[in-house]
C-alpha cells in the first residue's frame, strides 16, 4: 500500500481507519491510470525531467541498438525498409533560378548548377574521407538517426580543391559529455547552449591515433558548422534518443525466442542409440562370456546411412527418439514482428516482406501509409540536410569563380531556388493507376506535376521529352508535325467546266 505521511500517522493509532481512507481514496480516481490500486502497484515511474531521465540511459539504449543492428534480421529489415524507400537511388536536385533573375541565360546557369552538383555528389568531392557518394552519405545518416538517435554533419573547408566544401559525418558517441562548463558556460552532454537552450558549439573528443578518443581533450566546433540531426519530442530534449527504443525489447525477445526454437528443434531431429548388454564385460574373475571371439568395442561407433554392423552376443540396440511436436512459430514471429513495425510506423509487410496473406485493396493500404511516413523523412532530410548543404555548395562555387551569377546574394531565394526530386514508386497494378491517374486529370482533380513527382520525375522534363518523341514518330512516317497541306490541284477538265459555269 502507498500510504502518505497522514496515513502512516492514523495507522500508528488506528489501522483500521488508515486502511479505509487510503480505499476511499483509491475508489475516487479520475483515471484508471492515476490510480495507486493493486493493479497499478509497481507502476511508479519518477517524474523528474525527461532530459534527465534519458540522461543516464542513453549510451546504454544506443549501445542495445547497435548490436541488435549486427545480430538481429528483424532490425536489419527494418533499417533496409527505410533505405530503400526513403532514399533509394538518390534525392536529385534540380536548379530553379526564375528567368527574371538572370534573363535568356537562366536555363544554360541552372544546367551549370546542376552539372556541377553531379560531379561534386562523388565519393572525391564530397565526402572529408572521400569513401562515400551523397547517396551513401544520406543512407547512413538514415540509419544512424533511427539504430543511434542522430548524427552530427560537419561542415569543413579545405584548400586546393575545385570543390573546397566538404561533409564530415561524426557519430553521437564522439560527443563529449564529460566537459566541465567554465566562463560563464552551460555545456550539457557536450552541447554548448545559451540562455534559451538553443546551441552555440559542439564539444567533440579529440582523436589520440584516430581509432581512440581522449575524453580529457575536446574539440570545440561552432554551431553554425554542424548540423545535428536528431528528432526532438519534449520543449526540454538536448540530446538524441534511439528511434528503435519502442522496438528493441521485442526485438530481443524475437531473438531469443527464435535461438530457444532452434535449439528444441535441433533437439527434437536427433536420434540417440544406446547399446544393452546382456552380460557384463571386462569384470575380474572367471569370464561368462561363451565363444573365444574378440569382442567388439562400441567407443567412437556412430551411425550412418546404409551401414552394416555386427554386436556382441547378447548386446542389443535400443534407440532414444525425443518426443514432441514443432510450437507455433509463425504465428507467434509474425505477431512480434507486427508489433515491431507498428510501433515504427511501418507495416508488417514491409518488414518482413511477408506478401502471402495480403490481397489488392490491403496492400496498397498498407504501402499509402508507409509511404505517407516515407515522404515524411524524405521532407525532413531535405529541410534538415539537403537544403544547407546545397546553399553552403552555392556560395562555395560562387566564391570559387565555377558559377557565374552576377550579384549573387545567398540570402535572396531567388538566387538560391530549387527543387528535390525523390525517388519514384509504383503502385501494385500499374494499369490501375495508370486509368486513375488519366480520369483524374481529366476532369482536374490532379495535376501531371503532382503524378510526376511521385514517380521521381520532372513534368517539365516529361512534357519536353514526349514532344520530341511525337515529332520524330511524325518525321518518320512522313507527317511531320505543323507542316500545312499542300493544296491539290484539279483536272483542266474540271476548270474549263467552271469557267464555263461563270460564263453562263
Amino acid at each position: 500500500m502507498n500510504l502518505n505521511w497522514l496515513d502512516r500517522s492514523i495507522a500508528a493509532i488506528s489501522p483500521r481507519w488508515a486502511y479505509k481512507r487510503l480505499a476511499w481514496r483509491n475508489g475516487m480516481s479520475v483515471f484508471d491510470a492515476g490510480g495507486r490500486g493493486r493493479l497499478n502497484q509497481g507502476w511508479n515511474p519518477s517524474a523528474s525531467p525527461n532530459e534527465q531521465q534519458k540522461r543516464g540511459e542513453r549510451a546504454l539504449i544506443r549501445a542495445r541498438a547497435q548490436d541488435l543492428e549486427h545480430n538481429s534480421d528483424i532490425t536489419a529489415g527494418i533499417l533496409q525498409a527505410f533505405e530503400r524507400n526513403v532514399i533509394g537511388t538518390g534525392i536529385m536536385l534540380q536548379a530553379k533560378i526564375p528567368h527574371n533573375v538572370l534573363g535568356n541565360a537562366v536555363g544554360e546557369i541552372n544546367q551549370q548548377i546542376e552539372s556541377l552538383w553531379k560531379e561534386y555528389c562523388k565519393p572525391e568531392n564530397i565526402d572529408i574521407t572521400a569513401t562515400q557518394s551523397l547517396e551513401e552519405i544520406t543512407e547512413m545518416i538514415l540509419r544512424r538517426y533511427y539504430v543511434d538517435g542522430g548524427i552530427c554533419i560537419v561542415k569543413v573547408y579545405v584548400e586546393n580543391s575545385k570543390f573546397p566544401f566538404k561533409l564530415q559525418l561524426r557519430s553521437v558517441d564522439e560527443l563529449n559529455t564529460l566537459v566541465v562548463p567554465g566562463q560563464g558556460k552551460r555545456i550539457v552532454e557536450g552541447i554548448e547552449l545559451d540562455e534559451f537552450n538553443r546551441p552555440i558549439a559542439y564539444h567533440f573528443k579529440k582523436d589520440s591515433d584516430g581509432y581512440f578518443s581522449n575524453p580529457a581533450e575536446s574539440v570545440r566546433i561552432p554551431a553554425e558548422n554542424v548540423i545535428f540531426l536528431f528528432r526532438k519530442t519534449d520543449p526540454r530534449q538536448i540530446r538524441e534518443i534511439s528511434q528503435l527504443v519502442t522496438a528493441l525489447p521485442r526485438i530481443k525477445d524475437a531473438n531469443q525466442y527464435i535461438e530457444a526454437v532452434s535449439i528444441k528443434e535441433r533437439v527434437l531431429a536427433c536420434m540417440s542409440v544406446f547399446i544393452k548388454k546382456s552380460t557384463p564385460s571386462g569384470s575380474p574373475g572367471r569370464s561368462v562370456r561363451g565363444g573365444g571371439g574378440q569382442e567388439v568395442d562400441y567407443s567412437g561407433l556412430s551411425l550412418a546411412p546404409g551401414m552394416v554392423g555386427e554386436l556382441n552376443p547378447g548386446d542389443e540396440v535400443q534407440t532414444v527418439i525425443p518426443t514432441g511436436q514443432a510450437s507455433n512459430t509463425k504465428d507467434f514471429l509474425s505477431t512480434l514482428v507486427r508489433m515491431i513495425a507498428a510501433g515504427l510506423g511501418l507495416s508488417y509487410e514491409a518488414v518482413s516482406r511477408d506478401l502471402s496473406q495480403v490481397n489488392y485493396s490491403s496492400a496498397r493500404q498498407g504501402l499509402i501509409e508507409d509511404r505517407k511516413l516515407y515522404k515524411k523523412l524524405q521532407k525532413m532530410i531535405i529541410d534538415r540536410v539537403l537544403r544547407p548543404v546545397y546553399l553552403e555548395f552555392l556560395k562555395s562555387m560562387y566564391l570559387a569563380g565555377e558559377i557565374n551569377l552576377p550579384g549573387f546574394n545567398p540570402d535572396d531565394k531567388t538566387h538560391t531556388a530549387h527543387v528535390w526530386v525523390p525517388p519514384g514508386s509504383t503502385w501494385i497494378d500499374p494499369q490501375k493507376e495508370a486509368n486513375a491517374n488519366k480520369t483524374a486529370l481529366d476532369s482536374n482533380q490532379d495535376t501531371l506535376a503532382r503524378i510526376c513527382a511521385e514517380r521521381g520525375e520532372d513534368w517539365r522534363d516529361v512534357v519536353v521529352q514526349r514532344a520530341a518523341e511525337i515529332n520524330l514518330i511524325n518525321e518518320l512516317i512522313g507527317e511531320r508535325s505543323g507542316k500545312e497541306e499542300e493544296p491539290v490541284e484539279q483536272d483542266t477538265d474540271d476548270e474549263s467546266n467552271e469557267s464555263a459555269d461563270d460564263a453562263a
